[in-house]
């Protein structure tokens, strides 16, 4: 039986003014499953339809505010994700996105700025750890926030070392992570290799998309080391771990682009990803093709650059880096 337009018109105000009809489930699969795709427009479409609706979705203004996460568009991805958590203040990945959100907001603006913004960021982090302990991504972000925040914004190592232990006991490939990056920062070399080479010996065992990230970590250490011969090795054996093509071949491209070496390799994990089935919001693909856009760029190769960054643009048309990138094809810069 179809259902005619008063009837829906009624049920979309019942809906906004008691909040409690959210984003149907099939639009909720529909929506992730392009923003997993890379396809920021589509899923914005998704989104905005069922928003005019129903203004008070928070799981839709949740899902909005990570595509405008994606494309980089971080004022409005606080505004919609601090909407979500005003909504459903006790969601823990709430608290998460806007953390997030304001700690990319905080890395763009001046340091007056940043510290106000800083402080709004620690804050969502630590709500969202609180409202569920076992949150492994919540922890993770708020224990890295400790291992690189000052003290004056509530940083410290001891703080971080917190945070580790409470990992430990049930998401540990996390706690060796950051126990990797705690030891790090105080600039203990050793035991940072040794704690990200335990996570890798771990996740052998956990599945080859753990293991795959797990070396891809530990060749970033390695650039941040100046180590290149070391973080090249790790950085192939995390390629050869990644069987489904997902995202950690995309992190290990980045970090060859980082260290300007190996460009034909890293366009080929790039590109191995971006025809591969495991495309995640982890690395969207239109921000994947915009590096590969400056990586045709770089070497002189404007026609395959030209075609990278329109590629990007018509998934992520609100994306600054693919209309940006694709001025300078244009203009032959």
């Amino acid at each position: 039986m179809s259902l005619s337009r008063p009837f829906l018109l009624a049920a979309a105000l019942v809906c906004t003014a008691f909040a409690a009809c959210a984003l149907p489930p099939a639009a909720t699969t529909a929506a992730q499953d392009a923003l997993n795709r890379g396809q920021a427009d589509q899923a914005l479409h998704i989104l905005n339809d069922n928003l005019q609706q129903n203004p008070s979705d928070a799981l839709a203004l949740n899902l909005r505010c990570r595509v405008y996460y994606a494309e980089e568009r971080w004022d409005e991805a606080i505004s919609d994700c601090g909407q979500a958590v005003r909504l459903s203040p006790q969601d823990s990945n709430f608290h998460l996105w806007l953390g997030r959100a304001y700690g990319e907001k905080a890395s763009r603006v001046n340091f007056v700025s940043a510290y106000k913004i800083a402080r709004l960021t620690r804050a969502e982090f630590e709500s969202a750890a609180s409202l569920d302990p076992h949150n492994g991504e919540a922890l993770s972000d708020l224990g890295q926030f400790y291992v690189e925040a000052p003290q004056v914004l509530g940083g410290g190592t001891a703080k971080a070392q917190g945070v580790a232990q409470q990992l430990q006991a049930y998401a540990p490939l996390r706690a060796h992570e950051l126990q990797g990056r705690i030891a790090e920062q105080k600039k203990d070399y050793a035991t940072a290799e040794q704690e990200f080479r335990t996570r890798i010996s771990l996740a052998a065992h956990v599945s080859p998309t753990e293991a795959s990230q797990a070396w891809m970590d530990l060749g970033s250490f390695y650039r941040r080391r100046s180590q290149w011969d070391q973080m090249e090795a790790a950085l192939v054996s995390g390629a050869a771990a990644a069987i489904d093509h997902g995202p950690a071949l995309a992190d290990g491209a980045s970090t060859l682009i980082e260290s300007n070496r190996r460009p034909d390799l890293a366009a080929q994990w790039m590109q191995q990803y971006l025809d591969g089935k495991a495309l995640s919001e982890d690395a969207p693909a239109f921000v994947i093709l915009a590096k590969l856009g400056d990586l045709y760029r770089s070497q002189g190769n404007a026609t395959r650059a030209a075609n990278a960054y329109a590629e990007a643009q018509s998934l992520a048309s609100g994306y600054a880096g693919a209309q940006q990138n694709t001025k300078k094809a244009q203009s032959g810069r």
